[in-house]
């Protein structure tokens, strides 16, 4: 006798456990329905029709958006949903640009894999004519408007996940488009250049701005020193593009193949991570014994910073000074480390290989140029630096790993996990408590920050005080937790925010797929680099001891806030009595 919390899926019964519709209970059959809408993370849309499965009794139904109920009969893949699905995706590319040898997401559009699943050798309806112009306005994006298929993941990832919402439909019929309101750029908005909506965009509509050209142009000039930092996150995605798990030596891998693009040295943002910790710790300790502004929260992530000087800028105080490890990076390298070579700053090309497409946003903010050289000339994401490794013809599965560069090669296991939701608030534990007891740390994991959930708290005691931290990832969870704070309802001393869901592993510009299964293991991977570290505390790393003797002195003394520390600004466009 079937069960009766039974769906039959091809003639096959299925039990229901808590799917939510019916494309959920397909693939937990084997099926993978072919979806542009749907996104696991998102609401349901149902708008693209090409998940149609014919319900015995009740036709076409679309699977994403109907509920499974007992003794529903399924069919997913008759003669119908065939044809209806090979006559949306011939619609969808007559309304699209598709000069797939030139664009971003080629190999990687889901328009593009669907065509070739589903054996399009010909498209009936006739192509548009009507060409819209990129929007080039943000450092960090690129909308190319002609390639979108109004699938509307990216308004739904700005909007229900990010809380700014700065994308939208606009328009009736067939002039509909998706873009920022009143016809403005996406640069011309509040957008805090995250790239969470490029990585949910299946097909080129919305792709990392590419600095490619730029760093090539900077190696193939023989007046300029090119050095590069890699930061933590990188070290567990990069390996996905050739095949490659965490057990390879893929920053060794990394290093050898940058050197023979023309790299001249290749250092560890994992060091200036380190950096961070001391300076933030002290900078929290400072705040907490003298009653300065608390809590205090990270601002390490410039998706962060930008989205508080835009919605919160009355908790700018709250935010340490500290700059993010790439930009004290930069600050080092081009005031410090370019003497130490003999030359000057402008000849010395810092380029910054980073997850996060609003690192790009962050370089070219005035705050950290001097002289008007910035301390760091160009970001690639850990997608462009893919395209860059096999544009060069390396090899990187047969290259044979090399060692960093020094001073600035030498990481420790808390810099590491800066990459993770999570790893900032453990790294600050990890040097908070030695500091504040004396004591060495014997057991240096702090389990209870960690995981991917979108708000975590905990309390550490310690010594006369108890630790209250929050760890937060996505901005709407950012909305909550920060109203919460405003209610009184929740009373913290360290908050960590990063922009994007899970933290830097999850950034806007790390590879494709970067979904909730790639995020995961993402984060195992670098906890478990973590533990097999000889040095797990940013206190412990002999290189920051040798920058403050020979360049700052000691955690936040004068030269530190000089090389180290940065200012906020409001970028509130109306004022109003909570800014003030």
């Amino acid at each position: 006798m079937a069960n009766e919390n039974t769906v039959i899926i091809n003639g096959e019964p299925v039990v229901i456990e808590g799917e939510v519709n019916l494309l959920e209970l397909v693939q937990k059959a084997g099926i993978e329905l072919p979806t542009f809408c749907y996104h696991s993370e998102l609401s349901v849309y149902g708008a693209c029709r090409m998940c149609l499965v014919e319900v015995k009794g009740r036709g076409l139904q679309a699977a994403c958006s109907t509920p499974p109920e007992p003794g529903m009969e399924i069919e997913t893949h008759t003669e119908k949903t065939q044809k209806i699905r090979r006559m949306v995706l011939e619609l969808l590319l007559a309304n699209h640009d598709r000069e797939c040898t030139t664009c971003d997401k080629s190999t990687v559009c889901k328009l593009q894999q669907l065509s070739q699943q589903l054996k399009l050798d010909d498209i009936r309806f006739k192509n548009r004519t009507k060409h819209q112009e990129k929007d080039l306005s943000s450092p960090a994006l690129v909308r190319d408007p002609n390639k979108c298929i109004l699938c509307g993941d990216c308004v739904r990832m700005c909007d229900e996940i990010q809380s700014i919402g700065v994308l939208d439909f606009a328009n009736r019929g067939s002039d509909v488009i998706v873009g920022p309101a009143f016809k403005k750029k996406i640069g011309e908005v509040d957008c805090v250049n995250c790239g969470q909506c490029a990585a949910v965009c299946p097909t080129g509509a919305i792709t990392v701005r590419s600095q490619m050209q730029n760093v090539w142009q900077a190696i193939q000039d023989p007046s300029k020193t090119v050095i590069a930092q890699i930061a933590p996150a990188i070290r567990v995605t990069v390996g996905e593009a050739f095949g490659l798990g965490p057990d390879a030596p893929l920053m060794g891998k990394m290093a050898a193949s940058m050197r023979k693009m023309g790299f001249d040295k290749v250092y560890d943002t994992c060091l200036t991570a380190d950096l961070t910790i001391l300076e933030e710790t002290n900078e929290f300790l400072h705040r907490l014994q003298e009653g300065g502004k608390l809590p205090i929260f990270t601002s390490c992530c410039p998706g962060w910073v930008k989205f508080a000087e835009q919605f919160y800028p009355d908790l700018l105080d709250n935010l340490s000074t500290c700059r993010s490890p790439q930009q004290m990076f930069g600050s080092l390298a081009k005031n410090y480390y370019a003497a130490e070579l003999g030359i000057d700053p402008e000849d010395l090309y810092v380029v910054s290989v980073m997850p996060c497409t609003a690192k790009k946003f962050e370089a070219a903010r005035s705050e950290f140029s001097k002289d008007g050289v910035p301390e760091v000339d160009a970001v690639l994401t850990t997608q462009e630096l893919v395209a860059m490794i096999k544009e060069a013809g390396v090899r990187f599965n047969e290259i044979e790993a090399r060692a960093l560069d020094m001073p600035f090669g030498f990481a420790t296991g808390a810099g590491v996990i800066f990459g993770n939701s999570g790893g900032v608030a453990e790294a600050v534990l990890r040097y908070a408590y030695e500091k504040v007891t004396g004591q060495e740390l014997a057991d240096v994991d702090f389990k209870i920050v960690r995981g991917l959930e979108g708000i975590k708290e905990a309390e550490i005691a310690l010594p006369e005080v108890t630790l209250r931290l929050a760890v937060v990832s996505g901005l709407g969870n950012v909305r909550k937790l920060i109203e919460r704070i405003r209610s009184g309802e929740a009373r913290y001393d360290i908050v960590e925010v990063m922009t994007c869901p899970g933290g830097c592993i999850g950034g806007g510009g790390q590879l494709l797929p970067n979904n909730m299964e790639n995020r995961e293991r993402r984060t195992r991977e670098l906890y478990a680099m973590d533990a097999g570290m000889p040095f797990r505390k940013s206190q412990d790393n002999p290189i920051v001891d040798k920058i403050y003797q020979k360049w700052l002195g000691e955690p936040n003394s004068h030269a530190a806030h000089e090389a180290l520390h940065t200012s906020y600004k409001s970028r509130r466009r109306i004022e109003d009595s909570i800014a003030r």
